[in-house]
């Protein structure tokens, strides 16, 4: 088999230790392997990246498992051409695995270009990305804080959850407050009910009867407490996020379009593919996934973050939906279409999308909820919401691509299609039995 390199290295990364196989192919034509153990503090990791530019190494290639794979990128990223492969895609023969086998393996491969790279966005993307999942994992502990006021409120046997939309709007924060401070008149607790509630005052004093002892209050106090700082955390990842997209104009060089400078106002590294004639920025993207009927800006930073403004690293929008996770499987054998199941994909992308197609499909009109009514009939809603999560993400992909805002088809797209479908089915069957027609729409009547 062709060997693609002539010097080479695989690592196998671990906490502690890196295991390092450098292959280089002499000029004679044989095969020198050298290997190597070294740490993975910083100093380590510049002590490997010295002697792998002495040995002339051009290619290094890593398992991309955990998060030990991410400081050894980082510090060699610009020096080397550096491949992060998927562990599931490269696993060796059974029974003889060792960590320098695994290294051996992995330069094999890659000597001989079988490997295929996972997507590694840029740096700035990757910061992106690090601080958006940050800001999901946040929301969702805020969440978990709720529930377990639920549950203190249902040990006391308080009802708020059953008389308010909201256990964490205006109203009910001021009831949770008041209660955790320490009063218990089931009366003036309901005076707190400002706005609309789903009770009226005999209601919500017979709610707010119950029970509450001195530790239900100090676990109040706790969970206010706690969810008030979640609360200001995301706000200010929020507003970190803002400022990503929004890089001010005097951060770009001179003579630098908008579009050509990243999120943090650095120009593109030579490793990324060339920017489309149709580049957009990231404020742009923002605006033009806003155009999307369910994308929030919320959303939009989300998505940006994960797949970036340049649809060049996917040939086409299949490939950009086949990573995320929002396609349909390919599983045949002898013929036969077995498992349609769902890729895994990327799991922020794809929950992101499913929780976008929901949004969509609760608008009245529009292209995509008629697309969601349409498949949910007869195929159930979860089906239904993969479909339009595929939707979306393939018209993001053709509006980043031609820098162009969604237009909508309108819900009427797919009646006037089977419209359409069943005049030309009636019309050939007419044709095959020997009539000639033509088509003369009926005067609507006045």
């Amino acid at each position: 088999m062709e060997m693609l390199y002539a010097r080479c290295a695989g690592f196998d990364v671990h906490k502690k230790t890196v295991k390092v196989c450098l292959l280089i192919r002499q000029a004679d034509g044989q095969l020198h392997k050298e290997l190597r153990t070294y740490g993975t503090t910083t100093q380590e990791l510049f002590i490997l990246s010295d002697w792998l530019k002495e040995q002339g190494c051009t290619h290094v290639a890593m398992e991309g498992t955990g998060v030990y794979w991410k400081p050894v990128y980082n510090l060699l990223e610009g020096n080397f051409s550096l491949l992060v492969v998927n562990a599931q895609h490269i696993k060796t023969v059974p029974g003889r695995k060792t960590d320098v086998k695994d290294a051996e393996w992995i330069a094999n491969l890659l000597q001989h270009g079988l490997l295929k790279a996972s997507f590694i966005p840029s740096a700035p993307q990757r910061e992106l990305r690090e601080l958006t999942r940050y800001r999901v994992r946040l929301t969702e502990e805020r969440a978990r804080e709720v529930n377990r006021i639920q549950k203190t409120l249902e040990d006391t046997n308080l009802k708020l959850g059953d008389v308010v939309s909201d256990i964490m709007g205006k109203a009910s924060r001021m009831i949770l407050n008041a209660l955790a401070n320490g009063e218990t008149d089931p009366a003036r607790l309901a005076d707190f009910a400002v706005g609309r509630v789903r009770a009226d005052q005999q209601q919500l004093e017979a709610a707010l009867t119950g029970s509450v002892d001195e530790h239900h209050r100090f676990l109040l106090r706790e969970h206010l407490t706690q969810i008030e700082h979640l609360e200001r955390a995301i706000e200010r990842v929020t507003a970190e996020v803002a400022r990503r997209f929004t890089p001010p104009p005097e951060d770009a060089a001179p003579g630098q379009s908008d579009a050509e400078t990243n999120a943090e106002g650095f120009a593109p590294s030579e490793k990324e593919p060339p920017s489309s004639p149709h580049a957009v920025s990231w404020a742009e993207a923002v605006v033009l996934l806003c155009s999307i009927p369910g994308i929030s800006e919320r959303a939009a930073y989300g998505i940006l973050a994960e797949i970036g403004i340049k649809m060049q690293q996917f040939p086409t929008a299949g490939h950009l939906a086949s990573w995320a996770g929002v396609c349909p499987g390919n599983h045949e054998s002898a013929g036969k279409r077995l498992s349609g199941k769902t890729r895994k994909g990327n799991p922020w992308l794809r929950r992101l999308f499913i929780q976008v197609a929901y949004a969509a499909s609760r608008q009245k009109h529009g292209y995509l909820a008629a697309q969601f009514r349409r498949i949910a009939a007869r195929r159930g809603g979860k089906r239904a919401a993969m479909a339009v999560a595929h939707s979306i993400l393939v018209i993001i992909y053709h509006l980043l691509t031609n820098n162009t805002s969604y237009e909508d088809h309108g819900e009427t797209f797919f009646d006037e299609r089977e419209h359409q479908a069943t005049e030309k089915r009636l019309i050939r069957q007419l044709e095959r039995l020997g009539h000639h027609v033509t088509l003369e729409p009926v005067a609507q009547a006045g």
